[in-house]
């Protein structure tokens, strides 16, 4: 239910005239052979032009294109809140051996209990909402070896931007 509160807010604030949103493919990748622990490139959050706040959402999509073959492939969307030196698992998409699309929203307008950072091992399904810090990446691992697949995270919100 929060998240659903979470993400009508930030259609209503974008309808009314806020700055726009900005997506970006935090990942595009064939799968194809096992891999252990790969990442994106890093992304950073920023503030809009004339606001000095960073944007406090984002909403972030998972498209498993299904071919044939594999076991399981597993992504974890990471927040890193020094500068990229270490990383904080935030959520998890899991999929097998079919097509799949999964949906989630983050926000940093939520409290986040006091816990030990999770790097690759949040379990499936799980969110941590109120882990928001200002660079994003994804980590993921595959096993099998699937033909003719892909993974695909997109994340949505204002100020998102690759970094170099």
């Amino acid at each position: 239910m929060n998240r659903l509160l979470a993400a009508a807010l930030v259609a209503i604030v974008t309808l009314i005239g806020a700055a726009p949103a900005h997506a970006a493919a935090l990942l595009n990748v064939p799968i194809a052979g096992p891999v252990t622990a790969l990442v994106s490139q890093s992304f950073q959050l920023r503030a809009q032009p004339g606001q000095s706040a960073l944007p406090a959402s984002l909403t972030l999509q998972a498209n498993f294109t299904y071919g044939s073959g594999g076991t399981t492939a597993d992504a974890w969307v990471q927040t890193s809140l020094d500068g990229g030196l270490t990383w904080c698992d935030v959520t998890h998409f899991a999929f097998t051996t079919a097509s799949a699309r999964s949906v989630t929203s983050v926000t940093s307008l939520k409290s986040f209990a006091q816990a030990a950072p999770t790097d690759g091992t949040l379990a499936a399904g799980n969110v941590n909402d109120g882990l928001f810090g200002p660079m994003w990446r994804v980590k993921y691992t595959t096993t099998g070896t699937y033909a003719g697949t892909s993974l695909r995270i997109d994340a949505f919100g204002n100020g998102i931007t690759s970094l170099p």
